[in-house]
């Protein structure tokens, strides 16, 4: 069924496609009669041109990975309030573009900062494609504005680090070792630290991770609070362990087929993907030179030409 409704999502938007460029046809011949305006060619020309794009896009989410949903983690950088303060901002515009978009949204973890902000927080994403768009927000975000946490009114620069993987469904198996894993418990609070339980409902799940061809090991942890109740949460941090996981196999495929660059990179200055320069009023991605200097709507969840510009040059080897 699912190979079915992707076929059928292809067929809709190739005749879209063709029904927009027969319409732009019929118009180009009309306006030389006279029957229609020039205005309405270019609205039939932009119609046509938005749905064609819309198809080459779609075709640059054409892996497995891509059509799944998503769980992304914020993390701020170095900087204390001032990077905490960033990294809830950039929450806040994954929330409203998640939400442009339909997607469902599950707050998963959520640390406050040390007086405003976040420390950390992930959001779990679920809908079609979600990671297909997603992924190219992987990386370093810089911040450049008049600090209102600096009592000279300084210009800083913070960063703060956004990491996404697929959310796995129960057509993606991954194995995982019961013996490897162990749990603690811990109360939990709801995002903004409301509602403080009095029993520990929050689940901090261990899982140590061996690499089957090196047998080199590594400790996942994965911190969960969205549900009141202790079984909740271990269920679904089950399934944020088996999203890991899958992410894990997903790099180790790129890796040997040289399609992505090896390590991660540190928060810190020249490792960022994308620049925020409030007072300028510029953002720009440093990946595909793509900038805006509509600053607000960026931060209000515009995304769409950033993410469309990266898959449109990365996309085949993303």
């Amino acid at each position: 069924m699912k190979i079915v409704r992707e076929l059928k999502g292809w067929l809709n938007a190739y005749d879209k496609v063709k029904s927009a460029t027969e319409e732009l046809q019929l118009a180009f011949d009309f306006v030389k009669e006279g029957i229609v305006s020039e205005e309405e060619v270019d609205a039939n020309y932009a119609k046509a041109t938005e749905l064609i794009e819309n198809l080459e896009l779609k075709n640059m989410l054409r892996r497995e990975e891509d059509q799944l949903g998503a769980v992304l983690k914020i993390n701020a950088g170095a900087g204390g309030t001032e990077s905490q303060d960033w990294a809830s901002m950039l929450f806040r515009m994954y929330q409203r573009w998640c939400e442009d978009k339909g997607y469902k949204t599950t707050v998963t973890n959520w640390q406050d900062g040390d007086d405003a902000g976040i420390k950390t927080a992930t959001l779990q994403v679920e809908g079609d494609t979600a990671y297909g768009f997603l992924k190219s927000e992987n990386g370093v975000h810089r911040l450049v504005r008049v600090s209102p946490y600096n009592a000279q009114g300084k210009r800083m620069t913070s960063f703060a680090s956004v990491f996404v993987v697929p959310l796995v469904d129960d057509s993606i198996e991954v194995f995982v070792n019961p013996a490897n894993i162990s749990w603690d418990t811990f109360r939990s609070s709801g995002a903004g630290g409301q509602n403080v339980n009095k029993v520990e409902t929050g689940v901090r799940l261990h899982y140590i991770y061996k690499d089957p061809d090196t047998g080199e090991e590594q400790e996942i942890v994965i911190e969960n609070t969205e549900s009141r109740s202790q079984m909740g949460n271990r269920e679904n941090a089950m399934r944020l362990l088996k999203s890991q996981l899958y992410e894990i196999e997903l790099e180790k495929r790129r890796a040997a087929q040289a399609e992505i660059e090896a390590g991660k990179k540190k928060i810190e200055w020249g490792s960022q993907i994308r620049s925020y320069v409030f007072d300028d009023r510029r953002v720009k991605d440093h990946r595909t030179n793509y900038q805006t200097s509509d600053v607000n709507g960026v931060m209000d969840g515009d995304l769409d030409d950033f993410i469309k510009a990266y898959l449109m040059e990365f996309g085949g080897e993303a």
